[in-house]
């Protein structure tokens, strides 16, 4: 674990907590790192060793960011599968909150697949930040950010991102949200060898619905539009659709479905179960990319 600060100017603007995910790349959050330029980054080790570094890339989209570190040798943290995470499993939240580096705070995974959906704002238009994440009642307050949750082994299952709030300034009410670790390996593998990442999509746009199946009502994503070209439509999808799960996971709303989709990988295929005139259908569709 590392402390990254953020400076303008020389004076402080921000701060954060990252992974070391390899011996030389640190993940965090993009909103961490924010706009700032490579000299206006720095991260603190365990050792109290303040080391500057690059930015191998940013991906305001799924939210994180990747640095590198040419000088020193970082421990990796192992990293566990997070489709194997379970809700009520026992987790600790690593980080810098208010600037108080190596802090650790226990609780439960609370839910899996939460819809999230933030704003990240920068010099730039804003980005639409969604994520289909592990919520946690381990206390996360800013400066958590960029820091990971890890299971009861001391394995990485999630990196910190965000928390649900009474209003500015009320701090943790124990609502965290952590990006899987699934989705931060695939994102930081793509940050480190081409700067960038790919998101997949599969060329819809989607409302929150209730399908009728039957006698039976349930909430759905449902299809809104079509892209002409798109994954959906080779795959016969049609307005009004209601999908109801991807991959045998629920998709209860269209953030959901948004967050399931971008923590895919480009061409994966995926079955869909829709809910179409109160009939089931699963269709099958490959992802594209962005």
């Amino acid at each position: 674990m590392v402390s990254v600060d953020v400076s303008s100017g020389g004076h402080p603007v921000g701060e954060g907590s990252g992974v070391a995910v390899d011996e030389h790349h640190i993940v965090t959050n993009a909103h961490v790192v924010g706009d700032a330029t490579d000299s206006d980054v720095s991260v603190t080790l365990s050792d109290n060793s303040v080391q500057p570094v690059t930015i191998a890339g940013r991906d305001p989209i799924t939210d994180l960011a990747v640095l590198t570190v040419q000088d020193t040798k970082l421990t990796p943290i192992p990293i566990a599968n997070s489709a194997q995470v379970r809700t009520g499993q026992p987790v600790m939240a690593v980080g810098n909150p208010l600037g108080l580096s190596g802090t650790v705070t226990t609780g439960i995974v609370s839910a899996l697949n939460r819809p999230v959906a933030a704003s990240e704002q920068g010099t730039g238009p804003s980005v639409a930040t969604v994520t289909n994440a592990i919520q946690t009642s381990a206390p996360i307050n800013p400066g958590n950010s960029g820091g990971a949750l890890v299971n009861g082994c001391g394995e990485l299952i999630g990196i910190n991102s965000s928390i649900a709030t009474l209003g500015p300034g009320s701090g943790s009410i124990g609502i965290g949200f952590a990006i899987p670790s699934n989705q931060v390996s695939m994102v930081a593998q793509q940050l480190i060898r081409d700067g960038r990442a790919h998101h997949a999509q599969l060329g819809v746009s989607v409302t929150d619905g209730i399908a009728a199946r039957g006698t039976q009502q349930i909430r759905s994503a449902m299809v809104a539009s079509v892209v002409v070209g798109s994954p959906a439509h080779k795959a016969g999808l049609q307005v009004g659709d209601h999908i109801i799960s991807i991959d045998g996971v629920s998709t209860t709303s269209a953030l959901s479905l948004v967050g399931h989709v971008r923590g895919l990988p480009v061409g994966k295929s995926v079955n869909l179960l829709v809910v179409r005139d109160g009939r089931e259908l699963t269709v099958s569709a490959t992802l594209a990319s962005d």
